[in-house]
């Protein structure tokens, strides 16, 4: 499971294609901004050579971070390429190479989908839910993570990206510390968490650790051993209820 102390995720990470702007042209920025609001919004951070401006580009890049999701699980990271992604997706390579430089930048893609699919569904089960304290939202962010790995097409075998680099997700920090950020802004703007130095630190160590006992869950059981997965939730409800509740 990754935070930048007090900043967002998005504000770490490069909106893509803004290089290719030259500076001063007014015109290109105003024409890139519009375009980063049209796509999804993973998309606009992702390593994109350009983003996809029309509906037929988008829907072709998705078919590609669809088939790269299929081939992670079918032969992992090792095993994929550029060329098998193109075959699945059923475009030509030079679509690929179009919207991304290499596999590595297609699987960050797939990365930032997946963050925030996660982000989603832990909104709505916050939304919806009543809990006697915040902490116990702990609970909520282990299960849609575990069904997550469970259901959705590659994330047992890339999660939030660590199985190919620690700095997948924004190459500024670690995955990690990506994903306590955005848990963090979760907590506070739909949980019932306050701001404070505190909460930055305490939600670190529980990803950090949560991760820990996870992996190991998965390594006894690929869906999870289910004893595992319940001290991984009394560790995180046990551990922030000692500061907070």
């Amino acid at each position: 499971m990754t935070t930048t102390s007090g900043s967002s995720t998005a504000s770490t990470l490069p909106r893509a294609g803004a290089r290719q702007a030259k500076s001063g042209d007014d015109t290109g920025a105003a024409d890139q901004r519009s375009r980063v609001g049209a796509v999804e919004p993973s998309l606009a951070y992702a390593p994109l050579r350009r983003l996809p401006a029309q509906h037929r580009s988008m829907v072709r890049v998705q078919r590609m971070l669809d088939a790269c999701a299929e081939l992670l699980d079918e032969g992992g990271y090792s095993e994929l390429s550029t060329t098998r992604i193109a075959e699945r997706a059923g475009v030509a390579i030079g679509s690929v190479y179009q919207f991304f430089p290499d596999k590595k930048a297609i699987t960050q893609a797939l990365g930032l989908r997946y963050l925030d699919q996660f982000t989603a569904r832990v909104t709505e089960r916050l939304a919806e839910e009543d809990r006697e304290h915040w902490t116990h939202a702990a609970d909520v962010i282990i299960d849609e993570y575990l069904d997550m790995h469970r259901t959705v097409p590659g994330f047992r075998s890339l999660h939030f990206g660590d199985v190919v680099d620690e700095r997948l997700l924004d190459s500024g920090t670690e995955n990690n510390r990506v994903i306590a950020t955005r848990l963090r802004q979760l907590l506070t703007a739909h949980g019932g968490a306050h701001e404070c130095e505190q909460l930055d630190r305490a939600v670190v160590v529980a990803v950090e650790a949560a991760d820990a006992v996870l992996k190991l869950a998965f390594r006894l059981d690929p869906d999870g051993e289910p004893r595992l997965i319940e001290e991984t939730k009394l560790l995180l409800r046990t551990y922030l209820g000692h500061h907070f509740g």
